[in-house]
C-alpha cells in the first residue's frame, strides 16, 4: 500500500506578519543610513530563519494513520492517529508549530500534546476522527 498523505496547511493569522513589518522597518533605517551590507546581511539572516517557517509550515494525515506535524526546516514530528485521545480549540501564545493564534492543542498518548492552526479546523479533525472515531473534540 502506498503511502498517501493529504496536506493542511496552516492558518496565517496577524501575528506572523510582524516580524515581516519589523523586517521592512530595520531594512528601510539600514538603506537610508547609507548601510546597504549591513542591510543585506539582515535579510539574509532573517530570510533564512523565516521564510522555511512560512513557507513549510503543515500538518499531513497519512492513509497509514500517523500525522505529521512540519515547521520550517527543524521541526519534524509524527505521530500515530490511535493514539490522539482529544482535540481542544486554544488560543494559547505559546510556542507552537502554528502561524495564527486561531489553533487547536491535540492530546496523544497519556500526558502529550501539540499545539497546531490548520487552515481548515473543522474538515482537519473530521479527517483524524475518520481514522480514529474515539478522538473527542471540544
Amino acid at each position: 500500500m502506498l503511502n498517501h498523505e493529504r496536506k493542511f496547511p496552516s492558518k496565517r493569522g496577524f501575528v506572523i506578519y510582524i516580524p515581516l513589518i519589523i523586517l521592512i522597518i530595520v531594512e528601510a533605517g539600514y538603506i537610508a543610513g547609507g548601510r546597504y551590507i549591513g542591510a543585506v546581511l539582515v535579510l539574509v539572516v532573517v530570510s533564512a530563519m523565516f521564510l522555511p517557517v512560512f513557507f513549510n509550515t503543515y500538518y499531513a494525515i497519512s492513509n497509514t494513520g500517523t500525522l505529521r506535524v512540519k515547521c520550517g526546516m527543524f521541526f519534524n514530528t509524527k505521530l500515530p492517529i490511535g493514539s490522539i485521545i482529544k482535540v481542544e480549540n486554544t488560543r494559547t501564545v505559546l510556542s507552537a508549530p502554528a502561524l495564527s493564534t486561531d489553533r487547536i492543542e491535540i492530546f496523544y498518548n497519556k500526558f502529550d500534546s501539540v499545539v497546531i492552526s490548520p487552515k481548515n479546523i473543522a474538515e482537519f479533525v473530521a479527517e483524524l476522527q475518520k481514522i480514529n472515531p474515539d478522538i473527542r473534540y471540544q
